[in-house]
């Protein structure tokens, strides 16, 4: 983590993004199954934009803020909700829901390569362990022979890598970007303006729509949870992380989440897990690990000892 102190907030912060974020994928595949996706997102991220406007302007918090701040919101409602959550429940249509999780949980490993390119960020050698660790995982979670014999499987990986790229990117733009110091507010402009877009990016390709009345009430359910706990609890608590711990940090969510969906998809909706799923689990989480640790492997640490003791200088890394 920074410099901040581990606070009972910041627990709370980590355990939403975990634990409920890890849910999501559940609710979201059970309702894009009866729902247009961009639609489906629409309506959560307006309705969530609106209701924590309401409760902002209940608890005395302003909503004003000032231009700039405006359009960093869009950009990050953008990256993170508009591209980045619509197109992973839109493929969700074609993917599990576990499987969605378990290829996410290599966000860590972009997020570094990001700040490699943009910030200059020198990758350190247990990090270089970890991409490794990573391209293998999802090598061997594309590979199955269920994922490449299911149709638009592979379509749908791809565009959740995408998707991956935009969240990693927008966490690095928040970060350093001028948003409303109040993270409920930033939060609700976010989520205010990517439903906009969404519903237009539904209108573009001609969704259907449908009155929230003709839904069957486990896809009202879905909605209200992903309304309340998925967008306004979790997101709120993953702006506030973002502007207290580093990226990479926040970006650990992923160790929890794939476990979660893996169970619940499971559970409720008999996904399959195969071995070579489990492997693949176990190898990505395995270089998030290397990515995050500050441990050295003992084997690197002898061989940097010898290095040095060789060549008298501090290697390059």
């Amino acid at each position: 983590m920074s410099n901040s102190k581990i606070t009972p907030l910041i627990l709370l912060a980590f355990f939403s993004i975990y634990v409920i974020w890890g849910s999501t994928y559940l609710l979201n595949k059970i309702a894009v199954a009866e729902l247009a996706p961009f639609m489906l997102a629409s309506i959560r991220f307006i309705i969530a934009g609106v209701l924590i406007f309401i409760m902002a302007k209940l608890s005395g918090k302003s909503i004003i803020i000032s231009k700039k701040q405006l359009i960093n919101t869009i950009i990050a409602g953008f990256l993170f909700l508009a591209f980045g959550n619509g197109v992973v429940v839109w493929a969700l249509k074609y993917v599990d829901s576990g499987l969605a999780a378990l290829e996410i949980s290599a966000q860590p490993l972009l997020i570094l390569i990001l700040m490699r390119i943009l910030q200059g960020k020198k990758i350190k050698p247990m990090s270089i362990i970890g991409v490794i660790l990573g391209i293998i995982g999802i090598y061997l979670l594309i590979s199955q022979k269920a994922v490449l014999n299911q149709e638009n499987s592979i379509l749908g990986m791809v565009m959740i890598f995408f998707c991956m790229l935009s969240w990693g990117y927008g966490s690095l733009f928040v970060s350093s970007a001028d948003l409303p110091k109040n993270y409920f507010v930033n939060t609700g402009y976010q989520m205010l303006t990517a439903g906009v877009m969404l519903l237009f990016a539904s209108l573009v390709f001609r969704e259907t729509w449908s009155s929230p009345t003709s839904w069957s009430g486990t896809v009202q359910l879905s909605m209200l949870l992903l309304i309340i706990f998925g967008s306004i609890v979790a997101f709120t608590s993953f702006n506030y992380l973002l502007r207290v711990v580093s990226p990479e940090k926040v970006a650990t969510s992923t160790y929890v989440n794939p476990i979660i969906a893996l169970a619940l998809g499971w559970y409720f909706l008999e996904e399959q897990i195969t071995l070579q799923s489990i492997v693949a689990a176990v190898v990505l989480l395995t270089g998030v690990y290397f990515i995050n640790t500050k441990k050295k492997l003992v084997l690197f640490s002898r061989f940097r000892s010898k290095y040095l003791k060789n060549r008298g200088s501090e290697p390059s890394l």
